[in-house]
């Protein structure tokens, strides 16, 4: 698809499981939060799995290995293999692996699923600066992250030596709510030594690169929280994409957003996967999706009916993307969204 200004979200006359051959899945705020599963994500995705749908779980947290990631879905209820996982770690082990040479010695601040990723690749993580790396790599390390850690980063890059970032999401979801995620890790980094890393994780070509190597889709979905991530990495890699509402996103952010964070679906919660995707059509100043017509007007939106609450977030971001062209909605949407409830 070109990279065109999407100012309403798409129609699916054909159920998403069977129009697209494979889901590239995030995880934190699809799948599970805070290590449980999200309602309904083991029922739908088992049911996209049995109609022959591929699935694929892409994330940017660099913590945990393949291996870990797949044992833990499978005992949420969802049978995954290591292969079907792939991570934000093993794309930033790649990029390295491609500007070094092999057997090179690289910093880790990070978890052990960076370890593995950049063994995988032919390269030596090691612990301290001293040790002559040739590379730092920086990754989501957990809450137990010690701040001395930081401090080597620093002084191996103080030194000339190229910093390297899984990613920088700035926020992780979790049971309790949002945490701090790597991307304010790498702020602390950044702030300390004034460098810029280079980052491998969604939204940017090499996380995208990483998984159509490992998957081999060519009708990809993307299926995600983040509008920062998710869908402007779906965005960038030129493929659809599917906003879930379980995560980080809420309907005020997503009427807001410009159009390289606008999802080609919206839906509540994975089961989205599983059915058709209505039209959102023109209807006189506004436009219509279920039982409510939205309106841009008088730098408001205004909400008509009565339906699914769902639905009537399609047709309000509509008449926000509309109104806001190529930039971002500054439409007061606060009443029409406090009528859904979302």
């Amino acid at each position: 698809m070109s990279q065109t200004v999407r100012t309403r979200p798409e129609g699916s006359e054909r159920a998403l499981h069977e129009a697209y051959d494979t889901a590239l899945l995030d995880l934190d705020g699809v799948v599970y939060a805070g290590g449980d599963a999200i309602a309904h994500a083991p029922q739908a995705l088992a049911v996209a799995r049995r109609s022959g749908m591929a699935l694929a779980y892409v994330t940017n947290n660099a913590l945990r290995t393949p291996d870990a990631v797949a044992g833990h879905l499978t005992e949420l209820g969802i049978p995954t293999d290591a292969e079907d996982v792939i991570t934000s770690a093993q794309a930033v082990a790649r990029l390295i692996s491609e500007q070094v040479p092999g057997g090179s010695r690289v910093l880790v601040i990070g978890g052990e699923g960076l370890r593995v990723a950049l063994r995988e690749r032919g390269l030596e993580p090691v612990d301290s600066a001293d040790h002559e790396p040739v590379a730092v790599v920086q990754g989501y390390g957990g809450p137990e992250l010690a701040w001395g850690r930081f401090a080597e980063a620093c002084y191996a890059i103080a030194r000339g030596v190229p910093w390297f970032a899984s990613n920088t999401d700035l926020t992780i979801p979790g049971a309790r709510g949002i945490a701090p995620g790597n991307g304010a890790a790498v702020e602390v980094v950044r702030i300390a030594t004034g460098a810029e890393p280079q980052v491998a994780g969604k939204p940017l070509p090499p996380m995208h690169r990483e998984t159509i190597l490992r998957t081999g889709a060519e009708r990809p979905l993307v299926v995600g929280d983040r509008l920062d991530t998710d869908i402007e990495g779906a965005f960038n890699g030129e493929v659809d994409s599917l906003l879930v509402l379980t995560g980080v996103t809420d309907g005020a952010q997503l009427l807001a957003a410009p159009p390289h964070h606008r999802p080609t679906y919206v839906d509540v919660d994975l089961r989205g996967l599983l059915t058709g995707q209505p039209d959102v059509v023109a209807d006189g100043d506004g436009f219509a999706c279920g039982g409510w017509v939205a309106t841009a007007r008088d730098e408001r939106l205004e909400l008509e009916g009565d339906g699914e609450p769902i639905d009537g977030l399609r047709a309000l971001c509509a008449a926000a993307w509309t109104a806001a062209g190529d930039g971002s909605c500054g439409l007061d949407g606060s009443k029409a969204l406090a009528r859904l409830g979302v």
